[in-house]
């Protein structure tokens, strides 16, 4: 079942005099529990495709559903909530050290301090970031960052997980365990993950792989669906 689809969707931004068409008639379907990835060269259309999915910004043409419901017609709200964007800024007023950050989602919606660090902490040991939580943001290497944001995502217990370049300066050998975790996580817990990268290695083993070029995304965007056969009836 679709869980995230874009329909005919298309973005432009102004720069002066000059237009750049940064999506052109995209359609994508995510279901639950699916990882897919785009690539495709900088400037190409990937951060605005993340946050359009995301309704961070809203498209000049076409739809965006989750559930079969358009998120431009919820600016907040519960539907919302269901979309984690995974983003590497960490405010200052949410404390000092990762696992104060990490537990941010649930100080949000009124959660205790020290349950909310608890259960960041659980957070943490799952997505392999667990010695992270006493360090500050600044002392993070790469791999240990996205891992950190993805924990700081998930603790919010999304259905859609939008992620920009996960694999972008991550050594090769961690970079294949941070995209091995991010399919356990969509397995696992039934959350449609769509991620970006600049290079093909950075998308390796997504249930589907796109390209997106000059705004056009390219590839089976669209859920191709299997033959309904009638059963036949015991002889």
């Amino acid at each position: 079942m679709t869980l995230l689809a874009l329909e005919h969707v298309s973005k432009t931004y102004r720069r002066g005099g000059r237009e750049l068409h940064a999506l052109r008639d995209v359609s994508l379907e995510l279901a639950a529990g699916e990882l897919v990835g785009v690539w495709g060269p900088r400037s190409s259309g990937r951060t605005t495709l993340l946050r359009v999915a995301a309704g961070l910004e809203a498209p000049d043409r076409g739809r965006v559903l989750l559930d079969g419901v358009e998120l431009s017609a919820h600016a907040e709200g519960a539907l919302r909530r269901r979309v984690a964007y995974c983003h590497t800024s960490f405010a200052p007023a949410h404390g000092e050290l990762v696992v104060e950050h990490v537990a941010v989602p649930l100080l949000a919606v009124g959660a205790r301090l020290d349950r909310a660090c608890t259960r960041a902490q659980a957070m943490l040991d799952r997505v392999g970031a667990g010695a992270c939580a006493e360090l500050r943001p600044h002392e993070l290497a790469q791999g240990e960052l996205m891992r950190v944001v993805l924990a700081r995502a998930l603790l919010q217990r999304p259905q859609l997980l939008l992620i920009d370049e996960p694999a972008s300066g991550v050594d090769v050998l961690e970079r294949e365990d941070l995209l091995t975790t991010l399919r356990v996580v969509a397995k696992d817990d039934r959350v449609a993950v769509l991620l970006t990268a600049s290079e093909t290695a950075g998308v390796a083993g997504a249930d589907r792989v796109l390209a997106l070029n000059d705004g056009a995304l390219y590839g089976d965007g669209v859920r191709a669906t299997g033959d309904v056969l009638p059963l036949k009836r015991p002889l």
